[in-house]
């Protein structure tokens, strides 16, 4: 009988650690499979030709699952005053990138209204931003 509970202790003991295990290893898929990206630049022509190409390929051809396209600095003034910027915005919104804004800086230029209207979640990304990377998601930058 002894024997039965030391085998049975053992059992759910190593149970335990393969679904530990298994938890972790999902938990790393999903920080894997999230792609965050800082756009701060002012410039359209990084915005269209490498910031937005790259940011809504990444979802559209499953090179990520999640995306996250944070809008910070004066890349908020550019959006909010670029028709075309905001029609791939909206576009990127529909097949399923996350948009966020710095509400600090989008309320420094007085266009936190306009990037809800777009779409954008408006909010202060001091500790979210802060988060995202000592979780270990990928970050980039532009």
């Amino acid at each position: 009988m002894k024997n039965f509970f030391i085998i049975l202790v053992f059992i759910l003991t190593v149970t335990n650690l393969f679904a530990q295990s298994e938890e972790n290893m999902n938990s790393n898929n999903n920080l894997n499979d999230t792609l965050v990206v800082l756009w701060t630049s002012g410039d359209p022509e990084v915005a269209e030709k490498v910031c937005f190409m790259y940011t809504h390929n990444a979802l559209k051809r499953g090179w990520f699952k999640n995306v996250i396209l944070i809008v910070w600095g004066p890349s908020a003034n550019l959006l909010a005053n670029n028709s075309r910027l905001e029609s791939q915005v909206k576009s990127m919104i529909s097949d399923g990138v996350k948009l966020q804004a710095c509400k600090a800086c989008s309320d420094s230029y007085g266009v936190s209204k306009k990037l809800e209207d777009i779409g954008v979640e408006v909010i202060y990304m001091g500790v979210l931003l802060t988060n995202y990377l000592k979780s270990g998601y990928s970050i980039l930058t532009f």
